[in-house]
């Protein structure tokens, strides 16, 4: 053990010293802060517009649309081309498109297409540049790093998401939408910045075979599907997603229309759910020492049956804040868990391609189920859909449970 643990504590001090982690991680911590402020506002304002759940859970699907039309291209042009040119051209159309909302709102023009629009190229890009970020990792630091620096990744988003939200909730009582979107913008013109000076190794260029867009994508999906040991959890995030969106595309809309929840108390219940994902990436490589990853990955759906179910029960934003906080305990170990799977079962000349194919496959079911919570929101009881949500996860957990991926990794 104590070999174990100074091994542990010269990985951590090598990601110290390594500037081009430093840059991409300075990056992640400030785009993060600023997304907190498009999370909490973009619904809101589409409620002041609307009204409607339907019209909150549309937008939702929307900016998921971009895993599921463009995954596989994405990671084919990740794969292909040099990624930190991927990343400086997709962190500008990032700031390209929150300008553009920006601007439609000082000049009071600003409709609901806009946000359709704009939101989907936002996405769109963001997902790209997430794959193309992703897939570099593995490229600036070595296999033993991969659980150590995502942790770090996780734990500083979170960190940022517990007082994102409560800040964007000032903001918006204080301010306007206006300016709390301006606060966005320009985290993106600084993550811009931090591309510029992100160096990639000279050793790892695009690839040098010239090979069909289409062939690149069957590579990308024969790598996924022969990969047992990635593909099992790849299935159950899909079916995870779909549960989620149930939950995720009326969340708002139920606590503003039904629990009467102001915007701060809003920004608040989301600072409340980001202790949770504070804590587990915490945790996660203290976790990880003592159990492996299918075990880990398994035993985090029991937290979000414990969090999905006290949705259904909860009657202020509070307690739903901390039913959140239980669901993102679980879900910030087990993506961490996920993520370096990934990456480390996967070659790095595929690894874009593996995740736009993964996440494409993942995403799926996401805007169906946002589809479906909006419109029952419209007509029926909300804990309804929290209490299916639950029993998904209860059936994802025994499938799971009873697997050999439980003991494979």
């Amino acid at each position: 053990m104590p070999m174990e643990a100074a091994k542990s504590k010269d990985n951590i001090l090598t990601l110290w010293r390594n500037k081009n982690f430093l840059l991409l991680w300075g990056g992640n911590i400030i785009s993060s802060f600023g997304s907190q402020m498009y999370t909490i506002a973009i619904p809101l304002l589409i409620y002041e517009i609307s009204q409607s759940a339907l019209a909150m859970s549309s937008m939702r699907a929307i900016e998921f649309f971009p895993n599921i039309f463009i995954g596989m291209l994405a990671g084919v042009l990740v794969d292909r081309f040099n990624r930190k040119k991927m990343m400086q051209l997709t962190s500008f159309i990032q700031f390209t498109s929150v300008f553009g909302i920006v601007l439609l709102l000082l000049t009071n023009s600003l409709q609901l297409w806009h946000l359709y629009i704009l939101g989907f190229i936002l996405s769109c890009a963001g997902y790209t540049f997430g794959n193309a970020h992703h897939s570099v990792i593995p490229q600036i630091i070595s296999k033993e790093q991969l659980t150590s620096a995502n942790a770090k990744l996780s734990f500083v988003s979170t960190l940022i998401q517990t007082a994102g939200p409560g800040l964007a909730g000032a903001f918006l009582v204080a301010f306007s939408y206006t300016a709390t979107l301006s606060i966005y913008l320009l985290c993106l013109f600084i993550l811009f910045l931090c591309v510029q000076f992100f160096k990639l190794p000279v050793s790892e260029r695009e690839i040098r075979e010239k090979t069909s867009i289409w062939h690149d994508m069957k590579e990308g999906i024969d790598e996924l599907f022969r990969n047992k040991t990635l593909l099992t959890p790849t299935i159950t995030v899909l079916f995870i997603n779909f549960a989620s969106s149930l939950v995720i595309g009326v969340l708002i809309f139920y606590v503003t229309d039904k629990l009467g929840a102001t915007e701060a108390q809003i920004g608040l219940m989301f600072t409340i759910s980001a202790v949770g994902g504070l804590l587990g990436a915490a945790v996660v490589s203290k976790i990880r020492a003592r159990f492996g990853r299918g075990n880990i990955y398994t035993f985090c759906l029991l937290f979000d049956i414990v969090g999905v179910s006290y949705l259904i029960f909860a009657p202020t934003w509070w307690a739903i804040g901390i039913a959140l906080a239980i669901r993102t305990f679980s879900t910030t170990i087990s993506n961490i868990v996920y993520f370096t799977i990934r990456q480390e079962f996967t070659p790095n000349h595929l690894l874009g391609r593996v995740a736009g194919t993964s996440s494409m496959l993942m995403k799926l079911t996401l805007p169906f189920g946002l589809f479906i919570a909006g419109l029952w929101a419209e007509w029926l009881p909300i804990p309804i859909l929290f209490a299916i949500s639950a029993g998904i996860f209860s059936l994802l957990f025994i499938r799971l449970y009873f697997h050999p991926f439980r003991n494979l990794v």
